[in-house]
């Protein structure tokens, strides 16, 4: 993580994300002991930290992944909440510019694969590796493309990635191998459910993009959601994770532009807009036989929105918090 420079974004004046994120990388490399951790420098050079494959992880770990996730431009912290008499355990998550902490850095859009059949490799990469990247069209969207030095990469996976899937991210993030850090995540690990759940902000503002709304107009956004006990299957961890927000979701944003506007917004981005909405996500994902892509995209969305019109003043409230499908999931 040497030699970091200024970096150069392009078209918009926002930082970079790569930048901002390798002192947290050091830190959490630093303090790996500590949070139950193991990060190894690997063959090629590149860093490699695993937080809950074949180390226990832990909360602490995986609010610091989820703060990494969105360059430092984020917090995230345990809180409780009076919303769920069981689950009363929550994350709260606000993030300064929230659209290029969240949509530009936190969002698992990067598709990365290697192999062919049962061997084959398959993960959503997040965090500010991705700006480096660039290969989803969300960056054309956003106007913006980082060129730090340092590239984070998180996976959300329970295996270690082959070394000709990291060489790839090597080349396309244009960083040396030794200025690369990539973190292991499994769902089904402590650090891994916090840091999905840690998303539920990122969640909206993907949801606010998908609707066509205006993400220049997202001024600043905050939410929360109940932290589930880890699961002992994938599916099973992947179903807690969603419900927490899908089912006790709840995010605030400010917006600017017409009050009109923010009011239509509120109304169309909770989840039981959804045709999908109603059941736990493992239920939903076995009716559609494992295709993700089967689903309503509306599904994913908090449980509860408002939206404030900085215009005006106004707020709009739309959803509601559904503790019986949050308790029907999380036992």
């Amino acid at each position: 993580m040497e030699g970091e420079r200024d970096a150069i974004v392009e078209n918009k004046n926002w930082p970079s994300v790569g930048a901002l994120a390798a002192p947290l990388a050091r830190r959490l490399i630093d303090d790996q002991r500590a949070l139950g951790i193991a990060a190894e420098r690997q063959p090629l050079g590149h860093t490699l930290i695993d937080a809950g494959i074949d180390c226990p992880g832990g909360i602490e770990a995986g609010l610091r992944i989820a703060e990494i996730c969105m360059a430092g431009l984020g917090r995230a912290r345990l809180a409780t909440s009076a919303h769920f008499r069981v689950w009363n355990w929550s994350l709260e998550v606000h993030a300064a510019n929230p659209v290029l902490a969240c949509l530009g850095s936190q969002y698992a859009g990067w598709s990365l694969s290697h192999g062919k059949g049962k061997g084959a490799f398959h993960a959503l990469g997040s965090g500010p590796a991705r700006a480096l990247a660039a290969k989803e069209p969300l960056f054309e969207t956003l106007g913006y493309r980082d060129r730090a030095e340092t590239a984070v990469l998180v996976l959300e996976v329970g295996q270690r990635p082959p070394e000709p899937l990291i060489e790839k991210v090597i080349r396309d993030c244009g960083v040396a191998a030794e200025n690369l850090v990539v973190i292991l995540t499994p769902t089904e690990s402590l650090a891994g459910t916090v840091q999905v759940v840690a998303r539920v902000l990122e969640v909206a503002l993907h949801k606010v993009h998908e609707l066509g709304f205006p993400l220049e107009r997202v001024v600043d956004g905050m939410g929360r959601a109940p932290l589930p006990p880890p699961a002992a299957s994938l599916v099973a961890a992947m179903g807690r994770t969603n419900d927490a927000i899908i089912g006790g979701g709840w995010v605030h944003l400010f917006v600017g532009g017409p009050e009109q506007e923010a009011r239509e917004l509120a109304e169309r981005l909770p989840s039981s807009t959804s045709r999908d909405y109603g059941k736990p996500f493992a239920e939903i994902f076995s009716d559609v036989k494992g295709d993700f892509y089967a689903i309503d995209p509306m599904l994913f969305s908090p449980a509860r929105v408002t939206v404030s019109a900085l215009e005006t003043g106004a707020s709009f409230h739309a959803g509601q918090l559904d503790e019986a499908l949050v308790d029907r999931s999380f036992r």
